[in-house]
This record gives C-alpha cells, sequence and structure tokens, in this order.
C-alpha cells in the first residue's frame, strides 16, 4: 500500500479486530500507513490518544478512532467504492446486524480461547462452543458466495480473520462443512485478505 499525509493505522499484526481493518483498507486499496504495535508493549503516545489502549487505532489529522467497528463504518463513508455495505437502508441495516451477530456470538469465544488468563475449562467451553455453532451455519454459505450476500462486505471482512485463526484456535471444520469450507477458500484467496495478512498472520497459511 502507499502512503497518504496524516492517515496511519496503528495495528496488532495478530489480532483479528486489527486484521479486520487491514482487510477493509486492502479491499478498497486506501493508501495508508499501517505501523504494528505489539500488543505487550502499548506506546505511551498512543495511549495519550486511546484511552482504552486498545488496537487497532486509526489516526487522520486530528481524528482518532479505537473501536474497530466505528473504524470500518468511517472508512466505508469515507471511501464509499467500492461498497462494503448496500445502498438501501433496510439493507444496509440487516447487513450491521451481521457484523453485531459476528461480534456477540463468535467474537467473544474466540477471545476467550485465546486469553491466556482464560481458565483451560472456560477455553475448552468456548472452543467446543464455536466449533458447533460455525458447523451448524455452514449450509448458509452453501446459498450465496459471502457471507448472506452476493456481495463482499463487511460481514466478511469481520468473519474471514477469525476463520483464518481456526488452526491457532485448535478448530477444524469437518468436510461435513463442506458450504463454510469453500467460503473459506473463496475468502481467503481473494487478493485483498492476502494483501491484508501480516507475517505472522501468513505463518498460519500452512495450516489453512
Amino acid at each position: 500500500m502507499g502512503t497518504t499525509p496524516h492517515f496511519i493505522c496503528y495495528s496488532s499484526p495478530i489480532d483479528h479486530y486489527s486484521h479486520r481493518i487491514r482487510l477493509v483498507l486492502a479491499e478498497k486499496d486506501i493508501g495508508i500507513t499501517i505501523r504494528n504495535v505489539d500488543p505487550n508493549y502499548y506506546p505511551p503516545n498512543l495511549a495519550e490518544l486511546n484511552p482504552y489502549s486498545s488496537l487497532p487505532v486509526l489516526v487522520e489529522r486530528d481524528l482518532v478512532l479505537y473501536d474497530s467497528i466505528v473504524i470500518m463504518e468511517y472508512l466505508e463513508d469515507r471511501y464509499p467504492y467500492p461498497p462494503l455495505l448496500p445502498a438501501y437502508p433496510s439493507d444496509k441495516a440487516s447487513r450491521r446486524l451481521l457484523v453485531y451477530r459476528i461480534q456477540r456470538d463468535w467474537c467473544h469465544l474466540v477471545d476467550l480461547i485465546l486469553d491466556p488468563k482464560t481458565k483451560v475449562t472456560t477455553q475448552n467451553a468456548a472452543r467446543k462452543e464455536l466449533r458447533e455453532s460455525l458447523i451448524g451455519v455452514s449450509a448458509v454459505f452453501s446459498e450465496k458466495p459471502y457471507f448472506l450476500s452476493n456481495d463482499f462486505s463487511l460481514a466478511d471482512c469481520c468473519l474471514l480473520p477469525i476463520l483464518w485463526r481456526l488452526p491457532l484456535l485448535d478448530i477444524e471444520i469437518p468436510k461435513t462443512g463442506k458450504g463454510l469450507l469453500a467460503y473459506m477458500d473463496r475468502g481467503f484467496n481473494r487478493a485483498s485478505f492476502q494483501a491484508s495478512l501480516s507475517e505472522q498472520e501468513l505463518k498460519l497459511a500452512g495450516a489453512n
């Protein structure tokens, strides 16, 4: 990617929330400076901008955004082409609801599994719940090329980074989940997805 003056994305090279922003940036071919931040060492100057000391963080001159969904929707508004949300309000609301469902139903399970402070029993329960939930909706991905849509959207930008991390989460989708497996193959081979991967994320490629 090229660079745009005063436009910086502070990103974790391993976090799925940061990955979704890098995917939106790649999909829209937005020139921006991406600065990788070690999640274990949060720079003091960045902490001054973000009171929650979280990642990702988008900085554009005097504007500072530090919630991944807010960042995605800001990028969608600022760079509307190619669109990652439908034009009609009702369709747009439905797609936003999908993002909400991913956030509520799956993201918290991923976070539990990856958090080293989580008890092993809780991790195992979260892993089982996430696996069964993904297998349970697998057939949905046989109906349309993307998540309940014919068009690639913000929902896919949230879901694909999670699916890319399934080997890290110690979750395997069986062959009976062929709809989901085909969706993963399409998504992972998308040029924008490949461009969005950090070096650390690329190390998972062998497992995928």
